[in-house]
């Protein structure tokens, strides 16, 4: 490993709470800030400081790492009053894992520029469990000296770094790629598992088959064991995809380019947040089927 570093995290859910047990595993120091006091709590337990602003976590950091749900929270760690940015001493680097679009990704990046810190396009995939592992999948994009700047913090939280070119911008329409096909195997998931329901057929059996078959994806395999457990705590919410899903639906407007297999599948997940499940996982969407068909999926009750 490379010299330790002490590393910033801001934002400590589901999976800045994973990303930061990695980087303390790694050996690295690691201060954190969230608005969840028992995310704190979890984080100094392994190890970690906790600090009440994302300015005093970032004072004296080398690596700022932001894993906050969107542009406009990230906004606000980074620029904000009490922002990270601030803070940072210069040639430091923020590392930014949250899901936007390309244009802010650039506007980020200048706006950091401005205060001498460097500024790299990283967004995140492979949920809470390889968080948690250090193996995530990470599609960035930036200058040289800022992926060299980045790769203690990088080494310790993922599997694989993707080097996808020197402009900021390129890791972000990367990721909303992803997204788009993840939301919409997702959807199509829940509807395959729902629909097989109805026919009267034993789901378990039906997802036994179907992991064996040419109709299996990645994340049939991955969210239907939460719809055959009637387990719907959340890794992946449905509010992710509504903004997710959202940003692609925006971007595909903006350039005039026809997304409907995306749409459909956005609004099922806005008809599933509008049902009161926008905080659950989102296999969420099959139940939000079950319900609107009266059908009784596993954990629903009659």
């Amino acid at each position: 490993m490379s010299d330790p570093k002490h590393i910033a995290i801001v934002g400590l859910g589901s999976m800045g709470i994973g990303m930061a047990r990695s980087l303390l595993r790694a050996g690295h120091s690691v201060a954190g800030c969230d608005i969840n006091v028992a995310a704190i709590e979890d984080l100094t337990s392994h190890g970690g400081r906790g600090a009440a602003t994302p300015a005093l976590a970032a004072k004296d950091a080398d690596i700022v790492v932001i894993v906050v749900v969107n542009a406009a929270q990230t906004e606000l760690v980074l620029f904000g009053a009490d922002g990270a940015a601030s803070a940072m001493k210069p040639g430091s680097v923020i590392i930014s894992s949250a899901t936007m679009s390309p244009t802010e990704a650039k506007d980020f990046a200048v706006r950091a520029a401005a205060k001498d810190v460097l500024y790299l396009d990283a967004p995140i995939s492979g949920g809470s469990i390889k968080a948690d592992a250090g193996k995530l999948t990470v599609m960035a994009s930036g200058p040289s000296e800022t992926f060299t700047a980045a790769k203690p913090a990088l080494d310790a939280m993922a599997e694989t770094v993707y080097t996808l070119g020197d402009d900021v911008g390129i890791g972000s329409s990367f990721k909303i790629v992803n997204q788009l096909l993840a939301g919409v195997h997702i959807a199509a998931a829940c509807e395959a598992i729902t629909f097989a329901k109805s026919l009267g057929l034993d789901i378990s059996r039906v997802f036994d088959v179907i992991t064996k078959s040419a109709g299996n994806s990645w994340m049939f395999e991955n969210r239907i064991p939460h719809v055959l457990a009637g387990d719907y705590s959340p890794q992946s919410a449905i509010s992710i995809f509504t903004k997710d899903l959202g940003i692609v639906s925006d971007i595909g407007r903006k350039q005039k380019f026809p997304l409907p297999i995306a749409s459909a599948a956005l609004q099922l997940f806005m008809m599933t947040q509008a049902a009161g499940m926008g905080r659950d996982d989102d296999s969420s969407v099959a139940r939000f089927l079950a319900q609107i068909t009266g059908l009784e999926l596993p954990g629903m009750k009659d």
